[in-house]
């Protein structure tokens, strides 16, 4: 178990960590400090060649959390950069350059015809032709675990120190905010590459561990940071945030929330505070606070409110939600883009999955 510490670090927390064996259940050891959980992952390389932008051109430094490129001729699917950032257009030439990183997918091998970019919400502009620059070959740093209280299998496996040992296989990189709650997790096959005692008390050793873990790159950080101190106390914490820490935030939510135990209430009624609804992180993000309070989750896409609407996660039909100021959503989610492009109304679709599901919703 990982233990409860309370802090006050105005909202910075750092979090308890714990290693626990996948299939055994056994916790390697406990800690409360992490190096290599927060880096920038290595971003790929868009050249995008005979730029045309549609309406205003996208400027240096623009950032969109996700960027679908659409294949002019339709005979292949779009594919999505993730985190994209404009860096301009080179100089003397009609190309602009992005970064980003690609998603599971990535674009299709040898594809070099026109595209066209969209944002989810406006169609950014075209271009003939695209040339994608791999990024180098990353070398991966360890994660270590500062301060931590090893288990005797751990430390035995410390003190023979062969291969074996050495390889912990599969375990969890069990993530708790600084009350000790769950938050959330990784999975790691990790093997120990150094240990040595720790500066930060006796008995306790700081680990290096190599194994790809995914980084939480920088602009999510304070968010992380934010709920490592613990759940939000007031909604619309998240309200003041652009749409990438927004989705950062949302995520974090979904995590936690799959994890809690929900009463599920009949018959409630429930009022949605509108205002802050700009994006579809914002959606998602005042939806569930409006069934489960402050930082709840409620879905964070239409088959994810789907299952929520089936029960566990704190709703039962029938029940009744008042839409405050629904006019911000209509006015930045009426006319959404799908990854290939088409247009749709999402809060429309909203309205009718919640309909579906049992909740007669008033918009006001």
């Amino acid at each position: 178990m990982i233990p409860t510490v309370h802090v006050d670090r105005g909202h910075r927390g750092q979090g308890r960590y714990a290693l626990t064996d996948t299939g055994s259940g056994h916790v390697w050891g406990v800690c409360a400090e992490v190096e290599g959980l927060f880096r920038e992952p290595l971003r790929g390389t868009y050249e995008l060649f005979g730029w045309v932008p549609d309406g205003a051109e996208v400027p240096r430094g623009w950032v969109g959390s996700r960027v679908w490129l659409v294949p002019e001729d339709r005979t292949l699917d779009a594919w999505q950069l993730e985190d994209a950032e404009s860096l301009g257009p080179y100089p003397g030439t009609d190309g602009l350059v992005l970064t980003g990183l690609d998603d599971y997918v990535g674009p299709p091998e040898g594809h070099r015809g026109p595209v066209r970019l969209h944002d989810g919400y406006r169609w950014l502009g075209s271009c003939r032709e695209f040339a994608r620059v791999l990024p180098p070959e990353p070398v991966e740093p360890p994660l270590v675990l500062r301060g931590l209280v090893p288990s005797d299998r751990l430390r035995r496996a410390l003190a023979t120190g062969t291969r074996h040992t050495l390889d912990l296989e599969e375990v969890w990189l069990e993530i708790r905010d600084d009350r000790g709650e769950p938050l959330t997790d990784r999975l790691l096959r990790p093997k120990v590459r150094a240990w040595q005692p720790s500066s930060r008390g006796t008995e306790l050793v700081d680990l290096e561990l190599d194994g790809y873990l995914a980084p939480v790159p920088g602009y999510a950080r304070p968010v992380w940071e934010r709920w490592l101190a613990g759940p939000p106390d007031a909604p619309g914490a998240w309200a003041g945030l652009e749409t990438r820490r927004r989705g950062a935030w949302l995520d974090l939510v979904r995590e936690r929330g799959c994890r809690l135990k929900h009463h599920d209430r009949a018959g409630h009624a429930y009022e949605l505070d509108g205002r802050h609804i700009t994006d579809e992180p914002g959606l998602y993000l005042a939806l569930g606070e409006a069934v489960n309070g402050p930082g709840g989750y409620f879905g964070g896409c239409l088959d994810a409110l789907v299952d929520c609407l089936r029960g566990n996660f704190g709703y039962t039909a029938p029940a009744t939600l008042v839409w405050r100021n629904a006019a911000t959503a209509r006015e930045h989610l009426s006319r959404v883009l799908a990854p290939e492009g088409e247009q749709y109304d999402l809060v429309a679709l909203v309205i009718d999955v919640l309909t579906e599901g049992g909740m007669h919703v008033t918009l006001t």
